[in-house]
């Protein structure tokens, strides 16, 4: 699995849990092992940018997903494919996490995920079924570095 990090932020975090997590997220939903997911870590004002331009939405966010190839859930026979591209602002994150900056940017990776993988929360059924995969698979990946 190719997953690439770039951190354009100037803010200091711990990118090797967001690919673990990340890479965690995927096998978990068992998508091909040779799949490939892009993460950029931008500053406030670029996901501003990215926010008003993709979603028509003023002011910045914590995560942004671009899905690529719409890949589903246990697709590994598939074959391998382009997951997608995850945005994170950590800027953002600080400001709402009372669990640290690293479990909270680990919690936007697979929010992530799953929004590449085509979950969404617009509808009640669908952010229980959302939110519930999401604090499943944090509370796995957390257990498997203990």
């Amino acid at each position: 699995m190719g997953i690439e990090l770039s951190n354009e932020s100037k803010t200091s975090c711990d990118e090797a849990a967001i690919i673990s997590v990340a890479s965690f997220a995927i096998a978990k939903m068992g998508i091909h092992p040779e799949s490939d997911l892009s993460i950029i870590l931008v500053d406030e004002e670029r996901i501003e940018e990215l926010h008003v331009q993709w979603m028509d939405l003023p002011g910045p966010t914590d995560v942004l997903s671009f899905p690529m190839d719409e890949m589903k859930p246990h697709s590994a026979s598939d074959g391998p494919g382009i997951i997608g591209d995850i945005v994170l602002c950590p800027e953002f994150a600080r400001k709402q996490t009372k669990d640290g900056l690293d479990m909270e940017l680990a919690l936007l990776t697979v929010h992530g995920v799953l929004h590449c993988l085509g979950y969404d929360h617009a509808e009640k059924d669908e952010e229980l079924a959302m939110f519930t995969l999401q604090d499943e698979c944090l509370h796995e990946w957390q257990a498997s570095r203990a």
